[in-house]
């Protein structure tokens, strides 16, 4: 991978960041507008980049396609459902059981013999 490459992803990704925080949210019509235009992203002022229903939402990864970036893949992160750092740090790292230890498994508490219960098991209270 070339630096020039590297330098172009850059500052798509600078340019995908302010998109998202600069955008104008419409309330009523539940949507989120573009405000500028982003020539680099290919998306125009007035765009709609964000809806609840019917919609094909902007994909960063296409958009690093179109620059013609070789192997996308490696600058996003992958979909939440198919998994990324976090769900491998919860399934492999914290997900394991501790490992049991020899001493731990011969060793038993001694049993207590329980006392007698005061007020034979009705507690504390006086009647």
């Amino acid at each position: 991978m070339s630096s020039a490459q590297k330098e172009t992803v850059d500052e798509l990704k600078v340019e995908w960041k302010r998109l998202w925080k600069e955008r104008f949210d419409d309330r009523v019509r539940a949507e989120g507008i573009a405000v500028t235009d982003y020539t680099s992203l290919y998306v125009d002022q007035g765009t709609i980049i964000h809806a609840t229903r019917d919609f094909k939402a902007l994909n960063f990864k296409e958009i690093l396609e179109r620059h013609q970036v070789e192997n996308p893949e490696r600058f996003i992160q992958p979909d939440p459902h198919v998994g990324g750092w976090n769900k491998f740090i919860k399934n492999e790292i914290t997900g394991q059981k501790p490992q049991k230890h020899k001493r731990a498994e011969t060793y038993t508490p001694e049993k207590k013999e329980p006392q007698q219960p005061k007020k034979g098991g009705r507690g504390w209270l006086h009647k």
